[in-house]
């Protein structure tokens, strides 16, 4: 996992990394949030939430090409809280091409890639 050191507090991180998913038009499909659920049980854990996003346009000819890519869409980042510090994670989607058939969808990838890594830069800062 790529991981990202927030210099704002996870409220601010969040907030700034829904705002920067909304500025570009992309769909937010879910947020997980692991801190709720663990409560809800009973348990104690940090501040963490999943968002998964995207847009079915981008992802959904990988899926045409392998069916099976979809347990990886859509996009997500992992936002959780360490004490005072606040990170930011997510997958290498360049990985994706060897794990399925997408040999042919590099560029997909690649700017799968680079949008993750505007998105986790923008709302780290």
């Amino acid at each position: 996992m790529i991981v990202k050191r927030s210099v704002s507090s996870y409220s601010d991180t969040m907030e700034a990394l829904l705002a920067a998913i909304e500025r570009r038009g992309l769909r937010l499909f879910a947020r997980i949030d692991h801190a709720a659920a663990a409560h809800d049980a009973g348990l104690e854990l940090e501040e963490e939430e999943v968002v998964l996003f995207g847009n079915p346009s981008g992802g959904t000819p990988l899926m045409q090409s392998d069916r099976s890519v979809g347990i990886e869409l859509p996009l997500r980042i992992l936002v959780w809280r360490e004490g005072e510090r606040t990170l930011l994670g997510h997958g290498d989607p360049r990985d994706l091409s060897d794990a399925y058939s997408l040999s042919e969808h590099t560029a997909v990838l690649e700017q799968m890639a680079n949008l993750l890594e505007q998105l986790v830069v923008e709302a780290a800062s």
